[in-house]
């Protein structure tokens, strides 16, 4: 059922080529460039996603890459639900696996190309399942947890999502091993961040923009109680208008709480209730700016505190929501299905009625989602760059994140250059929702900006090439090109040199003096996770012991 549901959805994806809508690029090989470490100026929000599809797609053809993860985030969301349902009754299962999978907040993070986050949303079942086995004191349980949070963690979101779930669910005796463990298999973003110069502070102008919405005439509580709510509305499936919507809503919030005290029977009250008020802080947070004085108090903290701007797109934390309701709700149809005599009509409707509530997620969103084929413009000017000695990175115009190509039926997608050309790639980090622009985080782009406007010289900010791409939203000052060197144009790119001298590009390990004032903040935090990881190996041994014994 699981492999089914991913076909219906991914069927337009799977064709040749690929799938780019919003936030997801793939490309045929995606070099492995400073940025991908987060060893450039741009913040860690892809790291180490990015080094990780360098590395497939350096043995695997980037397509092909794309095509299996997607499909595997579907397959294993579905399946993982289902299997952790504590119930011999398949078809229960399955109806928890259709709730999870064909789901509001699957359906928007899909269309919003928010793969990386998506592997996460995969995973929480998986690591749910393996923290109950820690709690228990099963044999390997630690193990099972390490493997099941590792491919959550390859973004700073997913990462937080996967190892806050495995803390709450292994239980408070577990503490001195998942805090430690958390933090390591999150060290890939949390170093670069730490030692990024600036720090992570965001632009508090986001935090109105990425609050959640109401999708219907019901409130964003009701939108992100049924996991819906993202603050983009082209990505929102048309179907979440529906005014039935909210009223199914609350129906499966009443079915999901009978469930769940079906769950604290079976699993414990501790486990069970940890699980749900995990979820119920995923919904606070989600609806968190929309209260009164909640947007006041977020626009302080990510002006204020360091890698707070994680909490601005507040919809996303609904994932921790999203499992207790699947579980809950498939429970609660089992118990209903008890005082019933037509059990099958009822788990049937149940099954099936995500997918009538919502069938625009099917075939990609009704073809939101098809595979396209790259020009073969950007293969040659990434073989041009590759193969020629000149230093310095690359600068794309017209000045924008984002990108509409007649090539991919003038769908928004991010600019694919980064993902592609050999060198470390600087684009506009600016974001336009609603017609306002939400200041971006990188501070070479709007020095580059400033050179632009006054039409000087690009290379003393280590720009050695100048990538014009053409047929899509954006202007280019012509006084920009005259004092470039043309080196190539296609039908869709044109290619030039930065003449002169190229300064050494500001990427890299920040200055020395930073390095060692950081330095102090990077030792209290190893310090202490030696003062935790201690312990474990303790938790570890008495666990075996006790193991042993029984």
């Amino acid at each position: 059922m699981s492999a089914v549901l991913a076909l219906i959805v991914l069927g337009p994806v799977l064709g040749t080529g690929f799938t780019l809508n919003y936030d997801m690029v793939f490309t045929p090989r995606q070099p492995l460039v400073p940025d991908s470490l987060g060893l450039g100026t741009s913040v860690a929000r892809s790291v180490p996603a990015d080094a990780v599809i360098a590395l497939l797609t350096s043995i695997i053809p980037g397509d092909l890459v794309q095509k299996a993860v997607l499909f595997l985030i579907l397959f294993m969301a579905c399946w993982g639900a289902g299997r952790l349902v504590p119930t011999e009754s398949v078809a229960i299962r399955v109806v928890a696996a259709v709730w999870y999978g064909w789901s509001a907040y699957l359906a928007e993070r899909l269309l919003m190309g928010h793969w990386a986050l998506l592997v996460a949303y995969a995973c929480l079942p998986w690591i749910a399942s393996a923290a109950l086995t820690m709690r228990r004191n099963e044999p390997r349980a630690f193990a099972k947890v390490i493997v099941a949070c590792a491919p959550a963690c390859i973004t700073p979101t997913g990462g937080l999502l996967a190892v806050v779930l495995a803390i709450v669910c292994s239980g408070k005796q577990a503490l001195v091993i998942t805090i430690p463990t958390g933090v390591l298999l999150n060290l890939p973003w949390i170093v670069p961040s730490v030692l990024r110069p600036g720090g992570t502070l965001s632009s508090p102008d986001g935090v109105a923009a990425f609050a959640a919405r109401a999708e219907n005439w019901a409130t964003p509580v009701v939108s992100v109680l049924g996991t819906g709510g993202i603050w983009n509305a082209e990505v929102t499936p048309a179907s979440r208008a529906m005014p039935v919507i909210p009223v199914l809503v609350l129906f499966s919030l009443v079915v999901a709480f009978i469930g769940l005290r079906s769950l604290a029977a079976r699993w414990g009250l501790a486990p069970t209730l940890s699980l749900v008020l995990l979820g119920v802080a995923g919904v606070v947070l989600a609806v968190f700016t929309t209260l009164p004085g909640g947007e006041d108090a977020m626009r302080w903290a990510v002006t204020n505190v360091p890698g707070a701007g994680l909490l601005r797109d507040s919809q996303k934390w609904v994932a921790w929501w999203a499992l207790p309701l699947a579980i809950g709700f498939a429970l609660g149809v089992q118990a209903a299905s008890k005082y019933l005599s037509n059990r099958v009509g009822l788990i049937t409707v149940a099954t099936i009625l995500p997918i009538l509530a919502m069938p625009d997620l099917a075939w990609g969103g009704f073809k939101q989602l098809e595979a396209v084929r790259y020009p073969v413009d950007w293969i040659t000017v990434s073989d041009i760059i590759a193969d020629d000695p000149q230093s310095g990175d690359v600068l794309t115009l017209p000045m924008a994140s984002f990108r509409r190509y007649p090539w991919n039926e003038n769908r928004t997608q991010l600019d694919p250059a980064p993902r592609i050309l050999p060198r470390t790639t600087v684009i506009d980090d600016v974001v336009v929702v609603d017609g306002w622009p939400i200041a971006g985080e990188d501070p070479r782009v709007n020095e580059i900006r400033q050179t632009l406007e006054d039409n000087g010289n690009l290379g003393v900010h280590g720009i050695g090439w100048v990538l014009v791409e053409h047929r899509t939203p954006g202007r280019v000052e012509q006084a920009t090109l005259d004092r470039l060197k043309h080196e190539w144009s296609g039908p869709w790119l044109s290619l030039y040199r930065v003449p002169g001298m190229i300064a050494r590009p500001p990427a890299g390990p920040p200055s020395l003096p930073v390095l060692a004032a950081d330095s102090v903040v990077l030792t209290v935090i190893l310090g202490a996770l030696l003062w935790l990881v201690l312990p474990a190996g303790r938790f570890i041994r008495r666990s075996r012991l006790r193991t042993a014994k029984e």
